[in-house]
């Protein structure tokens, strides 16, 4: 939207030409997000708890957590309105990626917030139940992935790269829809897994997205792509931006989620974010690539997976409890040592993402 009137104003002064400039749109966007969600979240905070949208603890859980309870959710909302905001105010109104990575975050929020609207109406801490979430994140998901498949402009838009390995790639076809579907709901639903502890799942989130930031700024630009050897896709650059603007908000949420947090995202934000970050590597063809920086969330998942398994196969538990923080919670870890480290390993993983960008 500014993209457009700086152009306009060109005309007039030729140092409007500065917002051309990917860098400084993509600086830019990750300010205005943060300072947009510092400046509306405290008042957010305020109406959501005047509204008594607070939080219901399950009962099974930790007991450390039942303190928690009241403590105002749906937060997710604050980062969703930064990151619409920031993103249509500096990226270019003419890209096909942004309007996609855009919209499904807003839709997987969608579905987010009827669960959270249900969970505080109807007082219990199930929500949507798993037959319709399911069915709505599928119809999201397979349409998203339709529609970058439909609207791919070079067939390495639809192919399979294999990090640190040069020369290998898959074209993968119609597959690539299939494929794309799994990557951007299993994406989704891994972040709403580690959504359990205070900026748990925030800061990750925030790493991976700025790193898949790098990957799309390289990836769109002719002169990096070759330098680097990874393919070249036209107009994908653009998704820096929104990678900038979910950094941008994402920290600003995190002033307020911050342990002990004031405020809680709830599935409004955790199913937009884990759509966003998916969706956003399938656009760059780096699925996985984010396979290895999205790790915490990759063993949060895999943790209930074995767990549910194993107690429908055996009777037995493998973990205290699943997801894996709570595990690690009954072992007697503070809370605040299992967000840090979980943090630490996320940093090493996305450096060894990052890191694929030149070993090949």
């Amino acid at each position: 939207m500014l993209l457009a009137l700086a152009e306009y104003l060109e005309k007039f002064y030729s140092g409007f030409n500065v917002f051309q400039y990917l860098t400084l749109r993509t600086i830019l966007g990750t300010i205005t997000a943060l300072v947009l969600s510092l400046i509306i979240g405290p008042s957010t905070i305020r109406k959501l708890t005047s509204y008594k949208v607070g939080q219901q603890v399950r009962d099974d859980g930790p007991k450390s957590h039942l303190c928690k309870a009241g403590t105002p959710t749906m937060g997710g909302a604050l980062i969703l309105v930064s990151v619409a905001v920031s993103t249509l105010l500096w990226s270019d109104m003419h890209s096909r990626q942004m309007w996609i990575a855009l919209i499904v975050t807003l839709l997987f929020g969608l579905i987010g917030g009827v669960d959270d609207y249900k969970k505080l109406v109807y007082g219990n801490s199930k929500g949507l139940s798993a037959k319709h979430k399911y069915f709505w994140q599928t119809v999201f998901g397979l349409g998203a992935a339709y529609l970058i498949f439909a609207t791919a402009k070079a067939p390495i838009e639809t192919t399979l790269i294999m990090p640190f390995l040069k020369d290998v790639m898959i074209p993968m076809g119609w597959f690539f829809v299939v494929f794309s579907y799994f990557v951007i709901v299993g994406s989704s639903n891994a972040v709403n897994l580690t959504d359990g502890l205070d900026g748990l799942a925030i800061m990750p989130t925030v790493m991976v997205a700025g790193a898949l930031g790098v990957f799309a700024y390289a990836t769109g630009h002719s002169a990096f792509s070759s330098y680097l050897g990874i393919p070249y896709i036209s107009g994908v650059g653009e998704l820096a931006i929104f990678c900038g603007t979910l950094v941008g908000a994402g920290l600003g949420f995190l002033w307020f989620n911050t342990y002990p947090a004031q405020v809680f995202m709830g599935d409004v934000g955790a199913l937009a974010l884990g759509a966003a970050l998916g969706v956003i590597a399938v656009l760059v063809r780096q699925e996985l690539v984010l396979l290895i920086m999205g790790g915490v969330f990759v063993m949060e998942t895999v943790s209930v997976i074995l767990q549910v398994g194993s107690y429908k196969l055996t009777g037995r538990r493998i973990f205290r409890m699943a997801p894996l923080h709570h595990h690690f919670e009954l072992k007697g870890w503070p809370e605040p040592r299992v967000i840090v480290r979980f943090w630490i390993i996320t940093v090493v993983l996305v450096l060894v993402g990052l890191a694929s960008l030149k070993l090949r």
